[in-house]
């Protein structure tokens, strides 16, 4: 306790500092996974797709970032078994965020689409088998954490799949595929809009003050679908079919259409991502804070202060804009051939996985996600269509990453405990 009061302005500095390296992994890496579809397909400039996130992955960060942050906080590590040395989780928090932003550093680095989920968990299991005991862990947690990162590619997989063989049946191998995009594209639309919508109405704005009920929260998001499927169908109308473009590609117009569709489900993806993925930064962040500013209470419920899931938001944009190119390019281009109908059916499908995992709190990763919903739009045309080699090596980098995490973790909380202990 006497630490805690003693250091406790400088922990609340090295949260600061570890939680903002943390967040700028995350942007590094898996923002670039979420946006990677967008750029591949040629839909966004790598310009456009780092506004773009700036925009929605700080939104859903400061918006809808609240409930899995619960999750990473309170589930993996048992906080009555601490409540005599709360130092030592300030210590594992802390090292838990250097070593996941370590090797976030690493991974992106080396254009690895690593998942930040997996990190900041090993991180945090390994401190807490070493620096405290085997029965500090929620075994039973992290079985359930662990079962979501199967569960969650082969979801967003499915998804992906039946998405764009309707995309196959309804346009691409009809006699008039152009008419038929104009046609049924602006009901995607709708579908974008009332997923995305709703997810913020659920939990995001009970943040700002506005508590709806049920019936409510589904009327606001079909009105908000129908105004972006009107919106789009407006937009859409404007866009001139144009003979020669067909002549090298014969989906080269309809492409021109998705490419309308992929901008929006990029935003919802963004907001997404941003609202799932803020927890793996500031999870551990927020654990910090509560027991400075407790004096020492592990066990005590505190509010999530606005500046943590802010400080997440800015660290997130930061590191897509400085190093997000390298993992673009592999999920992006390296594992099949994107178009913007591809692309928009892989999104929608990650974007409404990591939804779904939100608004029910479980930590799923983002990057697996994405990969499997990439993968699910490769097999709707053929196992010929995916690149097995790059496909092998991400599934290599997800292995290392929980080994590479724990272990970093156990150095960093023993450096940490030796300078303050």
């Amino acid at each position: 306790m006497d630490i805690i009061v003693q250091y406790g302005s400088v922990f609340l500095a090295l949260a600061a500092v570890f939680g903002l390296f943390m967040a700028w992994g995350i942007g590094a890496n898996d923002v670039a996974n979420a946006m990677a579809t967008s750029v591949g397909s040629k839909a966004l400039t790598i310009k456009q797709a780092v506004f773009i996130a700036a925009v929605f992955e700080f939104s859903g960060a400061i918006l809808a970032g609240g409930q899995v942050t619960k999750t990473i906080r309170k589930g993996i590590v048992d906080a009555d078994l601490l409540s005599a040395s709360p130092e030592l989780l300030l210590y594992g928090m802390l090292a838990s965020l250097l070593a996941a932003g370590v090797w976030l550093l690493i991974a992106s680095k080396n254009g690895w689409p690593v998942s930040t989920t997996h990190s900041i968990v090993g991180a945090i299991v390994g401190f807490a088998m070493v620096g405290v005991g085997m029965d500090a862990v929620h075994w039973n947690k992290v079985g359930f954490i662990v079962a979501s990162w199967v569960v969650s590619p082969v979801l967003a997989g499915f998804i992906s799949f039946m998405l764009f063989r309707s995309v196959l049946s309804l346009i691409l191998d009809t006699d008039n595929p152009y008419d038929n995009a104009k046609k049924y594209v602006p009901y995607y639309m709708f579908l974008v809009g009332f997923i995305i919508s709703l997810v913020t109405l659920v939990k995001g704005l009970k943040h700002v003050g506005l508590d709806l009920s049920t019936p409510e929260q589904y009327s606001y998001a079909t009105l908000i679908g129908f105004v972006i499927m009107v919106g789009g169908k407006l937009y859409i109308n404007t866009i001139k079919h144009d003979p020669k473009a067909d002549k090298h590609f014969h989906f080269t117009n309809v492409e021109r259409i998705f490419s309308v569709l992929m901008v929006l489900t990029a935003c919802a993806m963004a907001f997404a991502h941003g609202s799932n993925d803020v927890a793996n930064a500031i999870g551990s962040v927020a654990a910090v804070v509560g027991i400075v500013q407790s004096g020492g209470e592990v066990a005590s419920k505190s509010a999530l202060p606005l500046w943590v899931l802010g400080l997440g938001g800015v660290g997130i944009v930061i590191g897509l804009m400085m190093y997000g190119k390298k993992v673009i390019e592999t999920v992006g281009n390296q594992i099949t051939e994107l178009t913007p109908s591809r692309g928009f059916a892989a999104t929608l499908a990650a974007a409404t996985t990591v939804v779904l995992a939100s608004g029910t709190g479980l930590p799923i990763s983002t990057t697996h996600t994405l990969v499997g919903a990439v993968l699910g739009v490769g097999l709707a045309r053929g196992m010929a269509a995916l690149n097995m080699t790059v496909i092998r090596n991400i599934f290599m980098s997800w292995i290392v990453t929980l080994p590479a995490g724990a272990i970093l973790s156990i150095l960093f909380f023993f450096t940490l405990k030796g300078i303050f202990s």
